[in-house]
């Protein structure tokens, strides 16, 4: 075959190479949770994707606290209650909530904050900045506010939504302890050798979580609250064979 026939039958394969090509599939094909997706086949299937599903009504989704804008949103939980309040829980569900807490600070937080929450966590030594929980004024933040903090992320803090919202209570709690305003201090630093508690570490997940949380959007707190005695209407059933 000559060259001229060779260059020729190049030119014509051309158009089936490049049919055969996805031009900018960046965009096409993204990681984004879509609405009614499919759960990953990694995963075992516990329903919808988290947040694929508008919710309405009484739950509160991840980031509707509050409809202000950014970063009001994040200050909104303030104002939120600590559902495990230390003080208000008996000494083995504290020592219960503490523990917890401090597994999950270790797998998530310690790389930042410290073992100690005094803000030299290993990342400070690549240029990484860190917050000082030791501070007055993190001191003087709601247990709400550092549950915000850890539910949504701000500035170069990811979001650590996929720890579950009764461990992230717990990691409140252990931080609570780490700054001293707890009836007695808390253990600190690691839980053993690198792997030996690798099997608690949450793993990425698309699905919800698997308990329930006691997080309500405010406006619906009047709808749930009971009623007094008499103001629900009774209704006495019939007697059999009579017509009301």
């Amino acid at each position: 075959m000559s060259a001229k026939s060779l260059r020729v039958a190049a030119i014509a394969l051309m158009p089936m190479a490049f049919g055969a090509c996805s031009w900018f599939t960046d965009f096409k094909d993204q990681p984004a949770i879509q609405p009614w997706d499919s759960v990953s086949d990694s995963v075992a299937p516990r329903g919808q994707p988290v947040n694929s599903v508008p919710v309405t009504g009484l739950l509160t989704p991840g980031y509707t606290i509050s409809y202000a804008a950014f970063p009001a949103v994040i200050d909104s939980f303030s104002v939120f209650p600590n559902p495990r309040d230390p003080a208000k829980l008996s000494p083995a569900e504290l020592d219960s909530s503490i523990n917890n807490g401090h597994r999950y600070y270790q797998q998530n937080c310690a790389v930042c904050h410290g073992d100690a929450g005094n803000g030299l966590g290993p990342v400070t030594k690549y240029g990484m900045p860190a917050i000082n929980l030791m501070t007055d004024m993190t001191k003087a933040r709601t247990d709400g506010y550092i549950y915000g903090m850890l539910r949504n992320g701000r500035g170069v803090m990811p979001s650590y939504n996929r720890i579950e919202e009764p461990d992230r209570w717990d990691v409140v709690n252990y931080v609570r302890g780490l700054q001293g305003r707890l009836a007695k201090p808390v253990a600190v630093g690691p839980l053993g050798y690198p792997g030996q508690t690798g099997w608690t570490i949450p793993t990425y997940t698309r699905t919800a979580p698997t308990r329930p949380a006691p997080m309500w959007h405010p406006s619906a707190k009047a709808a749930v609250e009971p009623q007094p005695a008499g103001e629900t209407p009774t209704v006495t059933p019939a007697e059999p064979g009579t017509k009301k």
